[in-house]
């Protein structure tokens, strides 16, 4: 059974976000092990310079580094990253544990973004779309997707 990670910068706040996260992840335990990962969203003034910016998303990225177990598949949802249709992402699933890879790490970063160390870090940068969600939104989103993948190798009915 396959270990799908996902460090996220932030924690959800709102009930509806965490019921939805607890309802993805009650359904995937029959698919793989999957670990939330919670890193603390670094504090900025309301019009930060892009210099506080950087800083902030050093240290958010060094935190998450931190985190990666050494032989995982590190994929960053990232905006310039590329565009995966459902099957796209059942097929990386799949083609990852034919290939010998049990952990995947999956990493959502917040408000600005992720550090260029984190992305270089990655073996795939995934765009969820050209428009840019809140990442708690992106949480669940990447949650559904997985499941998804997961249906969808099964030969299962939920995909349509």
């Amino acid at each position: 059974m396959q270990t799908v990670s996902i460090i996220s910068v932030g924690r959800l706040k709102d009930a509806f976000f965490e019921m939805a996260s607890d309802e993805y992840l009650k359904r995937l335990k029959a698919y793989a092990r999957v670990n939330i990962i919670e890193i603390k969203a670094g504090v900025l003034p309301e019009n930060p310079k892009e210099a506080e910016i950087n800083a902030v998303l050093e240290k958010e990225g060094e935190e998450i580094l931190k985190k990666i177990p050494p032989s995982a598949k590190v994929i960053s949802l990232c905006i310039e990253g590329k565009l995966y249709s459902s099957e796209d992402m059942a097929r990386l699933l799949s083609d990852s544990a034919l290939s010998g890879i049990s952990h995947i790490v999956f990493i959502i970063g917040g408000s600005y973004g992720l550090h260029d160390k984190v992305k270089n870090a990655s073996h795939i940068r995934l765009s969820m779309s050209k428009m840019t969600f809140p990442h708690r939104l992106a949480r669940i989103m990447l949650l559904e997707q997985i499941y998804r993948g997961y249906k969808i190798n099964s030969n299962e009915s939920y995909h349509k």
